[in-house]
């Protein structure tokens, strides 16, 4: 089976309290275009909640990026940040680490020279013909003021000819197949 190439999507934030809601329209944006919906709800959720770790515990101007990258199997948030004590987790009903640890298949943290990285993954792998469309990830999303993000259109099967009938006696030619 062949799978999509490697996607991703990063953005760089201050960590204020506004942005979050912003970003979680943004990512989810950015996974329906992917054709990842029924990861939208569990994915911006735990990117809020590591979002909302950086605000209360570095501070709301706090620099911190944010990527998505799918890989076709394995879909991967990361937010990192330039605060250089790396988190634990704590009680389940805590929040924060602990909702993302049972949000995902698997999470982690990593020290960088500029601070740290917090990263989950989910597997992804009931891929449906649309999501094998090679599509390049959304450049930019504008501020919307409140309003949904739209992505652009794209078609959801790729655009397939259709194969001329064989002559008599002769072998069938293979269909072309062309990704829009």
């Amino acid at each position: 089976m062949t799978l999509p190439g490697d996607r991703h999507y990063t953005v760089e934030l201050h960590a204020s309290a506004e942005r979050v809601p912003q970003i979680r329209r943004i990512l989810a944006a950015h996974l329906r275009y992917w054709d990842l919906e029924l990861h939208i709800p569990p994915v911006c959720r735990g990117v809020a909640e590591l979002l909302t770790n950086v605000h209360r515990h570095i501070g709301p101007d706090a620099r911190c990026v944010v990527e998505l990258r799918w890989t076709g199997r394995h879909l991967t948030a990361s937010v990192a940040d330039e605060g250089p004590r790396l988190p634990k987790l704590r009680s389940a009903a805590g929040g924060g680490l602990s909702t993302v640890a049972a949000l995902s298949d698997s999470w982690g943290t990593c020290g960088t020279p500029e601070g740290k990285v917090i990263w989950f993954t989910r597997r992804v792998e009931s891929a449906r013909k649309s999501r094998l469309t090679a599509r390049t990830p959304l450049r930019s999303v504008p501020d919307t003021k409140g309003q949904p993000v739209v992505p652009p259109p794209v078609p959801a099967e790729p655009l397939v000819e259709p194969v001329p009938e064989a002559a008599a006696g002769a072998a069938p030619e293979a269909a072309a197949v062309s990704v829009a």
